[in-house]
């Protein structure tokens, strides 16, 4: 399936999550909360809930998924930075691909695409929180998503050491920017 999946133009499969979307999200979610330490969530949301999560989101930021033959492979979302008015021109970013597309160049198409649109809304600045290993890879967590963003043009702008605790280990978290517009 790979082999199939590395040659198709993912651009033309993007397109905006809505509502109804939540149980093929939530479901690709379950997996990154109950089988690592991606996600900091010890317990996987309701449909009910993540219904609620996309609205809320929705109202601001664009929210983009992949879909190819009826099925949601990945999605990526923009959310509020911080609440105060000063920091209006950031946002914080999240993407969850599916297991079986991972490293198919998807979440690549999927942050360029959320990258486009945030520009057309006046965002400058792009924060990724991502939670990674305080020393070690393990079974639970891995750098890739650290080298993933680091592809995409971010960089580290900050370390937390033992900030969360998941399957009785400490992890750490850092936070990565990317800067897309100009500061006049």
């Amino acid at each position: 399936m790979s082999l199939e999946i590395e040659k198709i133009n993912w651009k033309d499969f993007v397109r905006p999550v809505v509502k109804g979307d939540a149980a093929r999200l939530l479901e690709i979610y379950s997996y990154y909360v109950k089988n690592t330490a991606v996600s900091y969530e010890y317990d996987v949301p309701s449909v009910e809930e993540f219904e609620s999560r996309i609205e809320h989101t929705t109202q601001k930021y664009p929210y983009l998924c992949v879909e190819k033959d009826g099925k949601i492979l990945g999605y990526a979302y923009a959310g509020t930075f911080h609440t105060r008015a000063a920091y209006q021109w950031d946002v914080e970013l999240s993407i969850y691909v599916d297991r079986c597309v991972r490293k198919s160049g998807l979440g690549r198409c999927l942050y360029h695409s959320l990258e486009e649109e945030l520009k057309k809304i006046g965002i400058l600045n792009m924060y990724a929180c991502i939670a990674v290993p305080n020393k070690e890879e393990d079974e639970y967590l891995t750098y890739n998503s650290e080298k993933f963003h680091e592809h995409m043009g971010f960089r580290k702008v900050g370390t937390f050491y033992n900030c969360a605790k998941k399957f009785n280990r400490w992890y750490g978290m850092i936070w990565m920017e990317k800067i897309i517009g100009e500061h006049e």
